[in-house]
């Protein structure tokens, strides 16, 4: 039903934003060190970096990374990636 009625539509749009967030390591196992998703709100996934020289290269390479999630989902669900500065702790 979820997938099927109109009336769900944002619902369905919150459940693939969450399934991002939680798959964004199976996509991207290599960042699982680097970055961290934090959030996608409006077709924007911010990502927690705590390395500046990190930042830089997501950002150098934001394009192939937002071209590689849309292309997972066969669907446009990011537009723009926002770097956020923190400080990661990997268990």
């Amino acid at each position: 039903i979820i997938n099927k009625e109109p009336g769900f539509e944002k619902l369905r749009a919150v459940l693939k934003q969450h399934d991002v967030i939680r798959n964004f390591h199976k996509i991207f196992p290599d960042l699982k060190k680097i970055a961290a998703p934090v959030k996608i709100e409006k077709k924007v996934l911010y990502l927690k970096v705590g390395n500046a020289t990190w930042r830089n290269e997501l950002k150098f390479n934001q394009a192939t990374i937002i071209e590689k999630v849309n292309a997972f989902y066969n669907q446009e669900i990011i537009k723009v990636i926002k770097l956020v500065k923190a400080i990661l702790t990997f268990s």
